[in-house]
Order: structure tokens, then C-alpha cells, then sequence
């Protein structure tokens, strides 16, 4: 298409007028990314028992790399998980995709999975150690 003259009119477009829609990557002058922080109450122990948990875990994959280290992405999960932060507004803050998000919680709920007592092997073990049990019916507390 051949480029036309300033004023001159685009008999294609509707109305007459020239229509430029500029395709580029490119930031326009004057404007950055917005970030916002917010303060997550956690404990140092919560996220690296979190990221040790990821280290381990690729290492046993034999994973190459992430794009993040462990550390951050333990951050990032907590921040969903107990902020109730979304997925795009994570994703979008730290460079990585939406469904890189949810695919690294997935992954560490499933590795805290692992590591829960199941609830009989949880309820012998209290019986064994003559612990009160609560009933469920009336609250109340019984040994046996």
C-alpha cells in the first residue's frame, strides 16, 4: 500500500479518513510498568522450608533451570496463596507467564502433600501417645 501525503484521504477507510495503527513493542514516552508492593506477614522458616522443599525436589527431577530462583518463587506462591494474590497480577509484576504461576503452586502444594501425615496414620499416633481426642459430636474431651 502506498503511503499517502499528509491530508490526503484514504477513499478505503470509512469516512474518508486516514486510519494509522502503529504495531510495536516499544513503550511509548513517559510511561513504566505500574508495581505495587504490599507487606506478607511471613516468616523467614516459611519460605526457605518452601524453597528447600523446591530445591530438593528439582534436584531430583534433574531439572536445568527456572527462570526464578526457588527463593522468589516460594515468595511468589505464598503471596497466592495467603494474600489471596492473583495469578496475572503475579505473573505480570515478575516477567513470567499466567500458567507459569498456577503450574509452580500446583507443584508446591503437591510437595507439601507429600510431606502430611495422613489422617490414620495422624489419629494412631495421638491415640499411642494417650492424647485427649475431642469428640466430633459434643467437643467434649475423652482419653482412652
Amino acid at each position: 500500500m502506498p503511503l499517502r501525503k499528509r491530508g490526503e484521504r484514504n477513499r478505503r477507510a470509512p469516512g474518508g479518513r486516514w486510519i494509522c495503527v502503529a504495531n510495536t513493542k516499544e513503550r511509548t514516552e513517559d510511561t513504566c510498568p505500574l508495581v505495587y508492593q504490599c507487606r506478607l506477614p511471613l516468616s523467614t522458616r516459611t519460605v526457605n522450608h518452601l524453597a528447600d522443599l523446591l530445591r530438593r525436589h528439582l534436584k531430583a527431577i534433574r531439572s536445568r533451570w527456572r527462570i526464578l530462583l526457588p527463593g522468589k518463587i516460594a515468595v511468589i506462591v505464598l503471596a497466592v496463596l495467603r494474600h489471596d494474590q492473583r495469578l496475572a497480577d503475579m505473573a505480570g509484576g515478575n516477567d513470567v507467564s499466567e500458567s507459569t504461576v498456577r503450574r509452580w503452586r500446583d507443584e508446591l502444594i503437591g510437595l507439601l502433600a507429600v510431606q502430611a501425615p495422613r489422617l490414620d496414620g495422624a489419629l494412631k499416633q495421638v491415640v499411642r501417645q494417650g492424647l485427649p481426642r475431642e469428640s466430633p459430636c459434643t467437643g467434649s474431651s475423652s482419653t482412652t
